[in-house]
């Protein structure tokens, strides 16, 4: 599965660049909650916030944001932000730009269940969230200027490939979106962060 980068702020040239969490089972199993993935999305895309901030961004209860927020410093995507925090009032942040599959058959292949369950979970959400972040859009695309609603794009493809040939466009679709990164500046202005979903997957014939 490729990396999945709930955002971007534009500043690193190259994916090596970036500060990726890799997951393995252990991180897999902390990571496996919706609420938990939301969480962290809203803190990658929006930056540092209170528990009490996200319950109220994401609809939630603040005594549940907080749980959920605990269990993934737990397992490392989260942290403290010591800068913003005062008093009482608890401040967080993501501690990684984006989270890395690797190759999933190896969670779904797992002899463990657990982990099985775990990343059909996160695979499910994800994909949830795609079609989450494309109905927004086109509910919301008439607030944009023209020039953006010119440069956006919803398509799909046929293409008949081998195993091998299906990983090798999946890889180069992936390396064309990063050689973008880094491009704009972030306060450029008339820039916008531009969210790009890639499937690549087969389908029967009959």
């Amino acid at each position: 599965m490729p990396t999945n980068e709930p955002s971007e702020d534009g500043t690193s040239p190259h994916a090596d660049d970036l500060k990726i969490h890799h997951v393995d089972t252990r991180t897999l199993r902390g990571l496996a909650h919706p609420l938990r993935i939301r969480l962290l999305n809203a803190l990658r895309e929006f930056g540092p916030a209170t528990a009490s901030g996200l319950a109220d961004r994401l609809g939630e209860s603040s005594g549940a944001t907080s749980y959920h927020l605990r269990q993934l410093a737990t397992y490392g995507f989260v942290e403290d932000d010591p800068e913003r925090g005062k008093g009482r009032e608890r401040w967080w942040k993501a501690v990684h730009m984006g989270t890395s599959f690797g190759h999933s058959e190896n969670f779904l292949q797992h002899p463990d269940p657990e982990v099985r369950g775990a990343i059909g979970i996160v695979l499910h959400e994800v994909a949830g969230t795609h079609t989450q972040e494309l109905n927004t859009w086109l509910g919301t695309m008439h607030e944009w200027p023209e020039e953006w609603r010119r440069g956006w794009d919803l398509s799909d493809f046929k293409v008949r490939l081998t195993p091998e040939l299906s990983l090798e466009l999946a890889e180069k679709m992936q390396e064309l979106v990063n050689s973008y990164r880094g491009r704009v500046p972030e306060d450029t202005e008339g820039s916008a962060v531009v969210r790009t979903h890639v499937h690549v997957f087969p389908r029967p014939t009959d």
